[in-house]
């Protein structure tokens, strides 16, 4: 399935990701937020974070929805009481809780009571010890299917969020099948963004990134519904593939064509494939946990604070944002894309591999026809 919601991601985003807590019990080795045990210093008090929900219905309705994200944000003091008020003003919330032994069925039912009903939840390995390995705690993999089956059980969706590196492609195949026999909601493969405990891993090449995110349209025609998060160029690929682009791609492309194939046989002819058209600081925004107003949580540009600017102004206002929101404005191949308006690569890369972020994304192999002809000429 494919949305492309013409929205005005100029006036208001679609989703605002609120990092309310530093704070987590895990250790993953990739966490953008660099998490520690205990809360920082400058971390919303309850007030501040009962102003931040008040701001977001600053912009019109339907109001974007709010994703509760940490750390872990289940550490964080008064969460039941913040979502209740989300409730009673009108916003939706979906929540991304760490799987430690603080998400008890007891919690998941006082979310529900509280408005709670879509959670995302990582799976970054096909086995315990791969995925344990990077959450650094024994069980998580256990823990985690446990846990999806019982949101899924009590009629809650559930998004995976798939992180996606050089120590784990090979595995993304039995991934799918793992997911693919659940009723989740979607999956999304986070393409690792070298920014956190993530600047320690290894990322893919420009030719593995054009071989995954192929392979990831095959998956999304075994009954899973695909979206990937910092990796826009799937919605190149989803577009070529519909205008009957064929690709035989790298050796890793068929690896994990014939992985899959071996797993789950012939996939289905209908595409899942999913998305918006939105990317880092348009139609998203996120609040770090003392209140900093960055493009994404991948793009961690400290811009205004929440604590002196309401978060809409900040978003329709902030030029970093509204150049962000012009894709004629990127550098290189991404500014004369004939893809730059549903793509425009990703931010958050651009700017981790060059310190611009209106330049090209470097993990994108595609030559656009504009391109091409100043080249030729």
């Amino acid at each position: 399935m494919l949305n492309r919601n013409a929205a005005d991601f100029g006036q208001k985003p679609l989703l605002v990701f609120w990092e309310t807590t530093k704070s987590c019990d895990l250790s993953c080795r990739h966490c953008r937020a660099s998490a520690i045990k205990e809360p920082l210093p400058g971390e919303l008090n309850y007030e501040e974070s009962l102003n931040l929900l008040k701001s977001i219905t600053s912009f019109e309705k339907p109001y974007p929805r709010l994703i509760i994200t940490g750390g872990d944000p289940l550490k964080k003091e008064g969460l039941l009481d913040l979502l209740a008020e989300a409730r009673e003003i009108g916003i939706s919330a979906s929540i991304t809780p760490a799987v430690t032994e603080r998400l008890k069925e007891s919690v998941i039912d006082s979310l529900t009571d509280v408005g709670v009903r879509s959670y995302a939840l990582s799976l970054d390995g096909s086995t315990p010890e791969s995925h344990d390995g990077l959450r650094g705690v024994e069980g998580t993999f256990r823990r985690t299917l446990e846990v999806m089956d019982m949101l899924i059980e009590k009629g809650l969706s559930v998004q995976v969020n798939t992180a996606v590196m050089k120590s784990n492609v090979n595995e993304l195949p039995r991934i799918l099948n793992l997911l693919s026999n659940r009723k989740i909601s979607t999956w999304a493969p986070f393409f690792l963004i070298r920014t956190g405990r993530g600047n320690e891993l290894e990322d893919l090449s420009p030719e593995e990134y054009e071989d995954v995110n192929n392979w990831m349209y095959l998956a999304s025609k075994y009954g899973v519904r695909v979206r990937t998060v910092e990796s826009p160029i799937f919605r190149r690929i989803v577009l070529q593939k519909e205008q009957g682009m064929r690709y035989r791609g790298g050796d890793l492309y068929r690896q994990l064509k014939s992985e899959t194939m071996r797993l789950m046989r012939v996939p289905g002819k209908r595409s899942k494939s999913y998305f918006v058209g939105s990317r880092d600081g348009s139609g998203v925004i996120f609040v770090s946990h003392d209140g900093y107003v960055s493009p994404s949580g991948f793009l961690p540009l400290q811009m205004e604070n929440v604590k002196d600017k309401d978060l809409a102004s900040i978003y329709r206002d902030n030029p970093v944002l509204r150049a962000i929101r012009t894709p004629s404005r990127y550098s290189g191949k991404c500014g004369v894309c004939e893809f730059n308006i549903i793509c425009g690569g990703s931010r958050a890369r651009a700017y981790y591999h060059t310190g611009d972020l209106l330049s090209s994304d470097p993990s994108c192999v595609y030559t656009p026809r504009k391109y091409k002809a100043v080249e030729a000429s």
